[in-house]
């Protein structure tokens, strides 16, 4: 638990509980905390023994972006070629998460703005409470709403006119709508959240585990596939691989001989 100055760890058997750790300030991204959340994810690409990642943040949001106080702070100082470095260091970060075979399960309370956006988007599954209130607020503070994978994730979530219109205008998507568009698999009490994390969990723990991994890897390579048949020819080389394993063929017997009782 003390690895991390901004993030708290708990390791669980086969899961990781990852909590974004500066709730007085609404968790929002220092450059501290997008190098720890970056040395996470890029870890977990040698980490088989973890198979789920829970992503949570502490207190009443989840995160409300990049740290502006820190920002403005730090201003002065920054020339161009260092406000580069510190923007491919959080599009590091995003692509680390996509990067890593783990699912990682996003749970969703108040604020998820500008960088939190982005991880949640950056997550697999997106869980959230009715106080959820996502924006892309990159362009509110001057900048494009492109930003950290946002112009690439979110069109392909909500489609192009939803996209548009959130990243244009920096608007807050609320809950209910976010459920609706798909953004989120579902909308839960603050006290049934936990409880609904840990019943998915559980589904994702029961798959096998060389499965789950690729498919999140073909569920991220075939969002930009350039074709039905490119995609179908991405599917058809991971079946073959899995069908010839062990556990293939005990889930198939378990399988059957559950039928043939039946």
């Amino acid at each position: 638990m003390s690895e991390f100055e901004t993030l708290l760890l708990e390791r669980r058997p086969s899961v990781d509980v990852l909590t974004l750790n500066r709730p007085a300030a609404l968790n929002a991204l220092t450059p501290t905390m997008v190098a720890e959340l970056t040395r996470y994810f890029v870890a977990l690409e040698t980490s088989p023994a973890v198979r789920v990642v829970v992503l949570r943040g502490a207190g009443r949001a989840f995160c409300a972006g990049l740290d502006l106080h820190d920002i403005a702070a730090r201003l002065p100082s920054l020339d161009e070629a260092a406000l580069y470095a510190e923007q491919r260091a959080l599009s590091r970060m995003i692509l680390a998460m996509r990067r890593c075979p783990q699912p990682i399960v996003c749970l969703l309370q108040g604020a998820a703005a500008g960088g939190g956006l982005a991880l949640a988007l950056a997550s697999d599954i997106r869980l959230c409470t009715p106080d959820t209130r996502l924006s892309a607020a990159f362009i509110r503070v001057g900048l494009s709403g492109c930003d950290v994978g946002v112009s690439w994730l979110l069109p392909r979530m909500v489609g192009a006119s939803v996209a548009a219109e959130l990243m244009m205008t920096g608007r807050h998507l609320g809950a209910e709508r976010a459920e609706r568009l798909g953004l989120v698999s579902e909308v839960c009490a603050p006290d049934a959240l936990a409880a609904r994390a840990e019943a998915l969990i559980a589904d994702l723990l029961a798959t096998n585990p060389r499965g789950l991994a690729l498919t999140k890897h073909g569920l991220t390579a075939n969002l930009g596939a350039a074709s039905l048949e490119a995609a179908v020819e991405l599917e058809d080389r991971q079946q073959a691989m899995l069908a010839g394993t062990a556990e293939f063929r005990a889930r198939v017997a378990a399988f059957a001989a559950t039928r043939g009782k039946g």
